[in-house]
């Protein structure tokens, strides 16, 4: 999973020029009126994507090339179980699953993290903005990354149609998760990436996506989150070989600032 927080300087120049003199009384002194300064949430979104073309450019690092190998090992390892998973899941008793669609859609995670960034900016409150920010930016990426994949893979679906491989509810979903649980700590984590996974489930239950698609698109929303929250060095991330008795592993660890 990758993350970096918009601070937008927004500053004011203003200018008045005044004409002194000894003229008669009936000359009129002139002073232009100043120039109207931008909006101040107009020029904050502006940098905000301009922020996210930094983001795209950390997604190179050796950390964020790992965690999508092992997302990828893991989709390759988890294909010969698709079949079975989508019949599993596919059962009518797991109708409570049917809200993921709604919840994990672009249009309403996008949707969200527009709204925290507008409202923050509306109330004056800089944590709830740079939420809203760190939130939309991550949505980009990984909806970016997530429609690269789908062109180039052309997977078909479980049911019949194309772009299957990987799963972009799964990622946007993750890519939120990254982004609340590095602002708020495990507290908000937690119930975020539970949230992300009952999406992930929801999309093999609703026959759109194997269970390979979900894990490699839960790589791609992690990845999303860390290069947004990494990127202004907010946080670091360390990947470590982990080695135990008859086998091995890959440990992610958050540093901090």
């Amino acid at each position: 999973m990758l993350l970096i927080r918009t601070r937008c300087l927004c500053t004011t120049f203003a200018m008045a020029m005044v004409l002194h003199g000894t003229t008669p009384a009936a000359a009129q002194t002139f002073v232009p009126a100043p120039a109207a300064p931008a909006p101040q949430g107009s020029r904050a979104f502006a940098g905000l994507f301009r922020d996210t073309v930094t983001d795209f450019r950390g997604l190179a690092s050796k950390d964020h090339l790992t965690v999508l190998a092992v997302g990828a090992l893991v989709a390759a390892t988890t294909r010969s179980m698709d079949r079975q998973t989508t019949t599993t899941l596919s059962n009518p008793r797991a109708g409570f699953l049917g809200a993921g669609d709604t919840i994990g859609s672009a249009r309403f995670q996008l949707g969200g993290a527009l709204a925290a960034f507008a409202v923050g900016h509306a109330i004056g409150n800089a944590k709830v903005a740079a939420v809203g920010a760190d939130l939309v930016r991550a949505n980009i990426v990984s909806q970016t990354l997530t429609g690269a994949v789908k062109f180039a893979a052309r997977r078909e679906r479980p049911d019949g149609t194309e772009f299957s491989f990987p799963s972009g509810h799964t990622s946007v979903t993750f890519a939120t998760a990254t982004v609340l649980q590095r602002h708020f700590g495990w507290k908000a984590g937690v119930p975020a990436y539970a949230m992300a996974s009952y999406v992930a489930a929801s999309r093999i239950h609703d026959n759109r996506h194997f269970l390979s698609d979900v894990a490699f698109g839960a790589a791609l929303g992690v990845v999303s989150g860390w290069t947004v929250m990494i990127g202004q060095g907010k946080a670091r991330m360390a990947v470590t070989p982990i080695a135990t008795p008859g086998g091995g592993g890959i440990g992610f660890t958050w540093t901090g600032q």
